[in-house]
């Protein structure tokens, strides 16, 4: 039985020697390999049977063509082969057939559009048409490699957030064309080697005088009439819930629930969910007016609407505040932090905010080991205290 190695990589390959010619196969790719002789010379050879019996192609050359190359050619041939089509005489070019282009249509189109909320398909869209498309709209799938996405993402390091995006977005649409089998079998993802660039963090966890300070602020300015009602209980309720500001700014009547303390949001970030009210919110809320015909909890000027914009009540807040740099979002993340503080663990955290994934809470692990941290040295200077 001719040995296997897990993946044929140019670094795998490189390392081979053989006292005689052999066939090393890939573990990934059934029938793809690589022939190594005596003399140091290897090629890559792919090997599958169809309808006339098995076939044996050589696909290149080790040292002129990359593994990945490699591996794509021999899964174009290895599919061709079995379909009882000619396979690819040598050398081998990238297959014909569907570009990254028209793959970009059909994700948008077809997965886009109808599974992602509106604010998420202008972003992916945005993405794509940007990014993606006039740097390799024009390549077949099969020909994109590795070095293409890199190049990609490193034209974009300007923009660190949209270079992470582009990558992801393309490696979403190459899993769906596995799936829409526009891609031959074994053909791995060109996104999977290519590492992001790290985020930033900009997480900004207010203080217990800061929100001190907050709470005075939104007073003052309300009286002095430089933000409206609307948006004064708009950033109080922000405060008090932990919610999305999309989430509070969407509210209808008919998602109170004060009897149960609840808010019974029908479309959020994460789709519907259930938020759980504290008495100081359930007060606020209960104190809004309810205008005939406006089914909106936080109104706008004009009859009938709902408050969009928070942008200027909140420079006036933060301003009077003394909270320069400080976003609405980082009331969210205030919350959180103060649920962390009083013991509550990620999971419960993840709930509070309406996570859908575990992974998207793990940002306030860092909190969780200092709240920890603070915990086992309040219990050691305790102990100490006796012991001493």
């Amino acid at each position: 039985m001719q040995p296997k190695i897990k993946t044929l990589s140019n670094r795998a390959v490189a390392k081979l020697t053989v006292a005689k010619d052999t066939v090393f196969w890939d573990r990934d790719l059934t029938g793809f390999g690589v022939r190594v002789y005596p003399t140091g010379g290897k090629v890559y050879v792919a090997q599958a049977r169809g309808p006339q019996g098995p076939k044996r192609v050589t696909v290149g050359r080790h040292g002129v063509i990359h593994a990945e190359e490699a591996r794509k050619r021999a899964a174009l041939v290895i599919a061709r082969v079995k379909a009882g089509e000619e396979a690819v005489p040598k050398p081998m070019k990238p297959a014909d057939g569907p570009t990254v282009a028209e793959l970009a249509e059909r994700y948008l189109t077809e997965y886009v559009s109808v599974r992602c909320k509106p604010r998420t398909v202008k972003t992916v869209r945005s993405v794509v048409c940007r990014h993606i498309v006039p740097a390799l709209g024009k390549l077949p799938l099969i020909a994109v490699g590795p070095t293409h996405v890199a190049g990609l993402h490193q034209s974009l390091h300007e923009t660190p957030a949209a270079a992470n995006q582009a990558v992801r977005a393309l490696s979403a649409m190459y899993k769906l064309a596995e799936g829409w089998e526009l891609v031959p079998d074994g053909l791995s993802n060109p996104c999977r080697d290519v590492s992001e660039y790290p985020g930033r963090r900009r997480e900004r966890f207010l203080t217990e005088a800061e929100l001190d300070r907050l709470g005075s602020a939104l007073d003052q300015v309300e009286t002095e009439g430089r933000a409206s009602s609307s948006a004064v209980a708009a950033i109080r309720l922000l405060i008090l819930t932990g919610c999305r500001k999309s989430e509070i700014l969407s509210l209808r009547w008919e998602e109170v629930a004060l009897d149960q303390a609840e808010l019974r949001l029908a479309d959020s970030k994460t789709g519907a969910r259930v938020v759980s009210l504290s008495e100081p919110a359930v007060k606020l809320l209960a104190g809004l007016p309810r205008l005939p015909g406006n089914p909106w909890v936080l109104p706008g000027r004009k009859p009938g609407t709902h408050l969009r914009k928070l942008d200027d009540a909140w420079q006036a807040v933060r301003t009077r505040a003394g909270l320069e740099g400080v976003r609405l979002h980082d009331l969210r993340h205030s919350f959180a932090s103060r649920a962390l503080a009083l013991g509550e663990g990620l999971p419960m955290i993840g709930k509070l905010l309406g996570h859908a994934r575990i992974e998207t809470t793990s940002r306030y692990a860092h909190l969780a080991r200092d709240s920890v941290r603070a915990s086992a040295e309040r219990v050691a200077e305790s102990i100490a205290a006796d012991l001493l």
